[in-house]
Formats: structure tokens, C-alpha cells, sequence
């Protein structure tokens, strides 16, 4: 149940090379909120210590020109290299471009970027600026490093995954059901001019997985054979069965009729000529090749250099010093104060029987299940209208676009998480989408739905991406960039917020909201056991199933997500446990001048940070409130 969101790991493997390269028009239509050198490359712990976090009450407010051309330059500079992020942010000149981001050729220009970014920074005066700059070079500091520190491991060799794939990433693009348009002739010229591209990128993705074979560094084949019935379905014997065809099909009205013809012609030529065998390739070097030497282990450890890689992701994702071990204890420690408030709820509802019968009497009981996914879908649609209106009690600020709910598409959702957001562009050009998985109403239960939609809409990813992407003054690195220890922390404190919203009132409800709860401890637990403590894939099933309600498919879907991108599910609780003791902090040093408004309204304009960088910004200001 992760955001999908290019301003965070998106769930697609492309986003992960764009979070802080994205752009939009600067005379967008904007929300109105109050304002609030080279060497050695350090760890990305010693990145967040190479100057002291400003505090927000910085005696100098305006902000510097020079600066704000830096950042602007090194946006759009970014945006050049990876042109598919304009299209997430509706920026049309874009929608035809594509780059091979697996090229070696391309990783060079990259580490150039970034590189030559960083030594800019390096050099920049930083006297006499204000909080906000001085957090945005913080920020960016820190990013570059990131992304220099991880360029020693060579995830190019393991680029597709069941849960983070480019040919299912192109498949929602070429679908016309994401955010590629299809509105008019200009728009089929440009996929047309895009899809050109997928079979290079597909035939550069199997010469990496070759190298990674030689190299020893291979997926395990448990998520690989998972990957394979992705693909087969793109590879059919009629191109009007090919999803890829979907856009001919929804031709707008308003194209004249001889356009249609010409789009029909050029498409057919270009799913049969093109895409479908670069599919069939794909998948055929996989099945032939890459399964009989993919690996039986499931632990990042097992690679070479295993453990400083994963040590790398554990960084990477929670933004602190934590390591495995420690966060490995903390789900521990989780679990067991979550389990002990689930008997609570047992006990209130007269449940006869313990913990584990209650677990199966509401995994049975067909009372906590739709049977149709319109009913699903229209509860959260329902859903959505009540918690909108009882947002201003914690809230003095809200994005200006709500979002919509949908189904996942059919094709991935076997592999999806339970439910995701995609932000919508910050022009309004197009909403943001709460995905609900319809694929299995069983691993839907209706106990889970007040929490899942705070989570995944509102107050949770859709607040603060939104918000987020309206910030006057920030540079646009940071409006459309993100952390996921923020956002996701963010997204779970949220559902912390439901008693006071008038959520959870009843017991069932609060329910999920601890199952919710215990599945972000239970990753803490499964990650670290899994990549640095040996746990076997069946291992970590058997404690996700002993702890929850879950369908053993979700819970299968999870482990082998946990397998796939290492280190991203540690993010959750470990944010959301710094957001906690920042409000915690503050009621007990505020007492009755406490303003929770105030406090959600700094921590949403602020923008994402590390979690290191937030907690000094935020006690520097709750101490000021003094």
C-alpha cells in the first residue's frame, strides 16, 4: 500500500532515476498557503551533517536570485536527461522524448550531472540566506551524494523485477490509463514517436542482465518467474488484443476521419513490427536464460557486496543512521505493542476464542467483504466525501483538486500492492488517482477502508504531494521531489489521525487501522530478517500470516515486494515514529499552546526532507513558539 508517485521510489523502476528531475510551467495557477568540494564521496549520513540545519526563524527572508537560477538550471537540466517526468507533470513538449537510462552511455551523463552539480553547491557562498534556501541546499546536498554513493552498486544488472518493471511501465503509458495522453493526432504522433524506444531499452535491459549473469549479480528466480506471465500477455497473436491497441480504440470524436485511419495503420505496424516482439524477446531470454541461472537465495546479502549494498537501501530509504539490527528490534518491539491492542479490540466486540481465531473469523466471515468491485470502489468514493469534511478540524490548509478513486488495471494487479497514489499535475491538467487492487476482494476487507483511504488520499499522500507541489518559493527540485520516510511517515501518521477526525468509531474499523499499523511493523521485521538475517521467503510468509488478518496472497505480494526492492518498506514506521515524537515533543513543551493546525501546516509547506533535517526544523520552531 505504497504511494506510486514520481515525487517518491515510485513503483515504477524508470522513476527511480527521476524524483528530482521533473518540471513544470512556472505560471501555473498556485495555491494559496501562508510562507511559511569534490573529493572522497561521504556516506549519506555524513552528507546530512556537512552544514548545521538552519532553523525556520532565519533573520533574512528574501530569497537569493542567484540561487533560485541554480536550482532552476539543475532542474531542467535534469528534466533533459529524463524526459518521461515531464509527462507526469503534464508538460506536452515532452510526451515524445524517451532516453535509455540503461545505457552505460547514459549512466555517464548522469554521474556527470551529478557530479558537476555537486561541485557547484560545494563552492556556493551560503552566508545571508534564508531558511528556505539554506534547506533547499541541504536537500540537494544530500541527493546528490545519494546518488553518487549508489552509483558503486550496480543495480543497471537487475532491472526489471515483478514489482518494479519497465515493460509494465510501458504498457500503462502505451495503455492510454496513465498519465501518457491520447487526446488528439499530436498526441498518438508522440507515443508513436516514445514506443520507438521500447525495444532498445528492452534489448539494453537484457545485454545488462548478461552482464549481470557474468558479474553474479541476478534477481532470485522466485520474483523472475513471477515477471514472465507480465510479459506473456503482451506477446498475442491479434495486434487489436494488444493493450497497446487501447488508444485506437478510444479515439477521441473530434479527430477527423482520416487521421483515424492514419493512426489506425501506423499503430497496427507499430505493435506488430515492434512491440510485440521486443515483448516476446524480453520474455524468451528470460524464460531461456536468465531463470535456469537466476539465484534460489532471496537475501540482497547474497549478492557481492550484499550487505554494504543493502546497508546502502537501508540509508537510502529511512534517511537515518539506523541499521539493521536496531530497526530489525524496533518491528519487533512494534509487533508486540500492536498485537496486545488488537486483543483489546478482540475482547471489546465479546470475541470468544484467541487472537488467531479472530484473525480467521474475519478473514471468513463474509460481513467484512464486497462481492463485486463497483461496491468496493464506490465505499471509498463514499468514504471520501466524509473524511473530506472533517479534515478542517486538524487542517487549515487542503489542496485546491481532490482525487479519484480507480481499480488497478487488470494486467499488474496480481503483483500490486493493496492500494497506491499517483499524484495529478500541479496544473490541474490531470487529478491525482487513489488505486484500490481489486484483484482479490478477499485481501479487501471493509475494516481497512477508512485507514487505507486517510493513508493513500486524504490527510496521507494526497495532502501532502499536492500541497506539496504548490509551494511558492521552493525551487521545483523540491516540489516535485521527495524523501520515503517522509512521505510514507507522513502517510502513516495520518491514519494516527483518524480518532480525531471522527474515524474509527467502530471497533472493526479501528481494527484495520492496527492491521494497517502491523503490517508497517511487520516489515520492519520481514525486511531486515529476510536480506540481513537469513530469513527464508517462506519464513517471513509464516510471520505475516501468524500476526494478521491478511490474505495469504497479499501477504505472498508483500514478501516478495520486501525481496524485490530491499529496504523500501523500512521507510513506513520509521517516519512515521519521527513525525509521532515531534508532536509529542511539542504538546509536552507547549502544553495548551499546542496548535495542531499550525503544526501539520508546517510540516506540509516545509516539503520533504530527510528525517534528520525535519526533526531539527521542527523543534528549532516549536521551541520558538516558547
Amino acid at each position: 500500500m505504497k504511494a506510486k508517485v514520481l515525487l517518491q521510489i515510485i513503483v515504477i523502476i524508470y522513476s527511480l532515476s527521476l524524483t528530482a528531475c521533473a518540471s513544470i510551467s512556472p505560471n501555473e495557477s498556485l495555491l494559496v498557503i501562508p510562507e511559511s568540494q569534490t573529493g572522497d564521496i561521504p556516506t549519506l549520513a555524513q552528507a546530512l551533517r556537512l552544514s548545521e540545519s538552519p532553523a525556520p526563524d532565519s533573520t533574512s527572508t528574501q530569497a537569493n536570485p542567484e540561487l533560485a537560477q541554480m536550482f532552476q538550471q539543475y532542474f531542467d537540466e535534469g528534466l533533459a536527461l529524463n524526459p518521461i517526468s515531464g509527462t507526469f507533470l503534464g508538460l506536452r513538449q515532452y510526451n515524445s522524448k524517451w532516453t535509455n537510462h540503461l545505457s552505460s552511455e547514459h549512466r555517464q551523463l548522469m554521474h556527470d550531472y551529478h557530479q558537476r552539480w555537486l561541485d557547484k553547491l560545494n563552492a556556493f557562498e551560503r552566508e545571508n540566506l534564508n531558511n528556505t534556501d539554506l534547506v533547499s541546499l541541504q536537500v540537494l546536498s544530500y541527493q546528490l551524494h545519494e546518488a553518487l554513493e549508489g552509483e558503486q552498486y550496480p543495480a543497471f544488472m537487475v532491472p526489471i523485477s515483478q514489482f518494479y518493471s519497465l515493460p509494465n511501465f510501458l504498457a500503462q503509458l502505451g495503455s492510454g490509463m496513465s498519465v501518457q495522453p491520447f487526446n488528439n493526432l499530436d498526441d498518438y504522433n508522440n507515443w508513436q514517436l516514445r514506443a520507438d524506444g521500447i525495444p532498445v531499452i528492452f534489448d539494453q535491459a537484457i545485454a545488462n542482465m548478461r552482464e549481470g549473469i557474468a558479474a553474479g549479480v541476478v534477481q532470485p528466480r522466485v520474483i523472475m518467474e513471477k515477471v514472465l506471465p507480465q510479459l506473456s500477455v503482451h506477446i498475442v497473436d491479434e495486434y487489436t488484443d494488444s493493450l497497446f491497441w487501447k488508444p485506437v480504440m478510444n479515439i477521441p470524436d473530434d479527430i477527423p476521419i482520416d487521421d483515424i485511419s492514419h493512426i489506425q495503420a501506423e499503430y497496427q505496424k507499430m505493435i506488430t513490427a515492434e512491440i510485440i516482439p521486443a515483448y516476446r524477446r524480453l520474455h524468451d531470454f528470460i524464460r531461456d536464460e536468465y531463470l535456469p541461472v537466476s539465484r534460489d537465495s532471496i537475501g540482497w546479502t547474497a549478492l557481492p557486496d550484499g550487505t554494504d549494498w543493502y546497508n546502502f537501501h537501508v540509508r537510502s530509504h529511512t534517511t537515518t543512521d539506523m541499521n539493521a539490527d536496531e530497526i530489525h528490534q524496533f518491528g519487533l518491539d512494534e509487533v508486540a505493542r500492536i498485537t496486545a491492542e488488537m486483543v483489546v479490540v478482540k475482547e471489546s466486540v465479546n470475541f470468544e476464542g484467541d487472537l488467531p481465531a479472530f484473525f480467521t473469523f474475519l478473514q471468513e466471515d463474509e460481513q467484512f467483504y464486497f462481492d463485486n468491485e463497483e461496491d468496493l470502489l464506490q465505499g471509498y468514493r463514499d468514504l471520501q466525501v466524509i473524511i473530506n469534511a472533517r479534515l478542517p478540524k486538524l487542517f487549515d490548509i487542503a489542496p485546491k483538486a481532490d482525487y479519484e478513486v480507480r481499480a488497478i488495471e487488470a494486467f499488474r494487479a496480481e503483483s500490486a500492492a493493496g492500494a497506491s497514489y499517483t499524484p495529478g499535475t500541479a496544473n490541474g491538467s490531470r487529478s491525482g488517482i487513489f488505486y484500490v487492487n481489486t484483484f482479490n476482494l478477499k485481501a479487501q476487507p471493509k475494516f481497512i477502508m477508512e485507514t487505507l483511504s486517510i493513508h493513500e488520499a486524504s490527510p496521507g499522500h494526497h495532502f501532502q504531494i499536492s500541497i506539496q507541489q504548490k509551494i511558492t518559493g521552493m525551487p521545483m527540485f523540491r516540489r516535485f521531489g521527495g524523501f520515503t520516510a517522509f512521505s510514507e511517515g507522513w502517510a502513516l501518521y495520518a491514519e494516527s489521525l483518524g480518532k480525531e477526525l471522527g474515524m474509527f468509531s467502530d471497533p472493526y474499523q479501528f481494527y484495520g487501522r492496527l492491521s494497517d499499523e502491523i503490517l508497517r511493523a511487520m516489515r520492519l521485521v520481514v525486511d531486515t530478517g529476510m536480506h540481513a538475517q537469513g530469513w527464508s521467503r517462506e519464513q517471513a510468509i509464516e510471520y505475516m500470516l501468524a500476526h494478521s488478518t491478511m490474505a495469504e496472497s497479499d501477504v505472498i505480494a508483500e514478501v516478495e515486494r520486501y525481496i524485490a526492492i530491499p529496504g523500501q518498506a523500512l521507510a513506513y514506521k520509521v517516519g512515521q515514529r519521527s513525525i509521532s515524537r515531534l508532536r509529542d515533543y511539542g504538546e509536552k513543551q507547549l502544553g495548551a499552546n499546542f496548535d495542531i493546525r499550525a503544526f501539520h501546516r508546517l510540516i506540509l509547506t516545509g516539503g520533504a526532507v530527510p528525517l534528520d533535517v525535519l526533526n531539527q526544523q521542527i523543534k528549532a520552531w516549536i521551541d520558538s513558539q516558547q
